[in-house]
């Protein structure tokens, strides 16, 4: 499975990914309204550790909870059990999954759609998504609008990214060296975490592909799939040249 071979390490540690990525409350808002417009059963693809899915839940949805990453369903489970939530994790892979029944509400979000680098991988996502949308159920992702400019300064030079307090660590430091790799449309990085008494305890690949917004829809039509909406954030406002986002809403063509 692609999606688990170009991930899987960086993954794996779950309690240090919700400490460097503590959520985007925006976003938070708009999947949970999304999912309240739009019906009862709701799938996340890529749910991570559930930081998005568990609040829907909450609001009474019936939701499905899949991800590749056996150490993320495992704190997202946790999670769920600490607030009292009913929600059914599954390991597996988005580029290709069988699961019983439809949904009324499909979403991916935090660019976790990104890690299917390959044409054909986007494709077979959008294909399992067609055929596990109900009638008249909306699919909605959100991706990151590529800048020429950015990923050209992608140079393989390490700089440090990030930095945020652990309680077993103290304080972090994430350094991250990337190249473009334009052939692929995949800009392929190493993040490498830090503290003062361990250099680079932990480090992994992280590789993400660039989707462009005209190649977006024709992704989106091959795998049975209508884009009727694109926003350029959380707030609804018009995707354009300045949007550093790509909010997309999909039904079945």
């Amino acid at each position: 499975m692609e999606q688990e071979q170009t991930g899987q390490a960086f993954y794996s540690q779950a309690k240090l990914y919700d400490r460097l990525f503590p959520g985007n409350e925006a976003a938070v808002a708009y999947y949970r309204a999304a999912a309240g417009s739009h019906g009862e059963r709701v799938l996340e693809l890529g749910c991570g550790t559930g930081h998005k899915l568990i609040p829907i839940a909450a609001d009474g949805h019936r939701c499905v909870g899949l991800d590749f990453s056996p150490q993320m369903l495992a704190e997202a489970r946790r999670k769920a059990d600490e607030r009292g939530v009913a929600v059914e994790w599954v390991q597996g892979d988005m580029g290709a999954f069988d699961l019983d029944g439809v949904f009324d509400f499909v979403f991916i979000t935090a660019n976790s759609l990104l890690h299917l680098h390959e044409t054909e991988a986007l494709v077979s996502c959008f294909q399992s998504v067609r055929r596990h949308l109900a009638p008249g159920g909306r699919f909605i992702f959100d991706v990151f609008n590529p800048s020429v400019r950015l990923l050209a300064e992608a140079d393989g030079v390490r700089r440090t990214r990030e930095a945020f307090a652990d309680p077993a660590r103290g304080a972090i430091r994430v350094d991250v060296a990337e190249t473009y790799d334009s052939a692929a449309q995949v800009t392929r990085g190493i993040w490498s975490f830090s503290t003062e008494s361990e250099p680079d305890f932990f480090t992994a690949p992280v590789d993400v592909r660039s989707i462009f917004p005209q190649e977006l829809p024709l992704l989106l039509s091959r795998g049975g799939l209508r884009l009727i909406e694109r926003f350029g954030d959380f707030a609804g406002r018009p995707f354009g040249a300045d949007s550093s986002l790509q909010v997309c809403v999909c039904e079945s063509a």
